[in-house]
């Protein structure tokens, strides 16, 4: 079984939906057979990975494609990318993609810096990543930067029910639930369709919806100083893996919450989210976030 997020990845940019004005500039790239050193960033699961590919895909080149998040250290950019950049190449250009840059360690980060520019007339690097400010400035500086935003709710909608038709699946108001539930993520989205059919039907499992109301349940307990087992159950209950978007929404609120204590606050939630990347056991982290938060309130 092929997983759907792979068999209808765009592969032409007419496929790809969304960011219209970026789409433009890429196609003056694609026309002229090249193109600048690129860092795509913006939230998981709205196509910047997608979009590195198709520009691999539709250019003569040579591809390197490394994830970061798997091999983020020095000896990476030593190894593979410095040797891969610097060889030889029978095709108009080379291409190095990396995924998931955020994840690479600022001393790799600042070695590339060197690698970018000594390997100018031959190669080109394609970065991504969630988090921007993550990315050294001087790296950043030596890149075209696009924030790939989220297409509407109705395009991913729109995109959703042609998945279903395309596979012969019956297109219902199932379809409506998983977008509202995990918009923008249009990963997600597909991933939770196609675990959802049976006999050729959506079959929702209410439990895969639970973590729409997440961050109201969770600032809601805040509010009223709930003990922390009934945070944590709050947490399992959700029946989420990926807690991203309950920083942002707790930073949100902090002022309401946490009154003349947001500074604080705010330095708690900032040092959180930035160990939540590194962590096996995100759910963990977060309690342990949570639970500082409530003695503040």
């Amino acid at each position: 079984m092929k997983l759907w997020v792979e068999k209808y990845r765009p592969q032409t940019l007419e496929e790809y939906v969304g960011n219209k004005i970026i789409k433009d500039k890429i196609a003056d790239y694609l026309k002229q057979g090249s193109i600048q050193n690129l860092l795509f960033h913006g939230v998981a699961g709205t196509g910047k990975t997608t979009l590195a590919k198709l520009i691999a895909k539709n250019l003569n080149c040579d591809l390197l494609y490394i994830n970061a998040s798997d091999e983020r250290g020095i000896d990476t950019i030593r190894d593979k990318i410095i040797p891969f950049a610097s060889s030889m190449s029978f095709n108009d250009v080379k291409i190095v993609i990396l995924d998931e840059a955020d994840y690479i360690t600022p001393q790799a980060q600042a070695t590339l810096r060197n690698t970018i520019e000594s390997c100018s007339a031959t190669t080109r690097f394609i970065f991504t990543c969630n988090y921007l400010e993550r990315i050294i400035s001087p790296l950043q500086s030596r890149c075209q930067t696009f924030e790939i935003t989220p297409p509407s709710k109705e395009e991913v909608t729109d995109l959703a029910c042609r998945i279903a038709v395309e596979e012969g699946i019956k297109v219902d108001v199932n379809i409506a639930s998983v977008v509202d539930t995990h918009y923008p993520d249009i990963r997600k989205i597909v991933n939770t369709i196609q675990g959802s059919i049976i006999n050729g039907q959506i079959k929702i499992d209410n439990n895969s919806l639970k973590n729409t109301q997440l961050g109201g349940l969770v600032v809601d307990a805040l509010i009223r100083k709930a003990k922390l087992s009934e945070i944590r159950q709050i947490l399992a209950d959700s029946g989420s893996r990926e807690f991203d978007d309950l920083f942002k929404y707790i930073y949100d609120k902090s002022s309401t919450l946490f009154g003349d204590k947001e500074g604080e606050a705010i330095l708690i939630i900032a040092k959180y989210q930035y160990e939540y990347t590194f962590v096996l056991e995100k759910e963990i982290c977060v309690a342990a976030m949570l639970n500082k938060l409530l003695n503040l309130c």
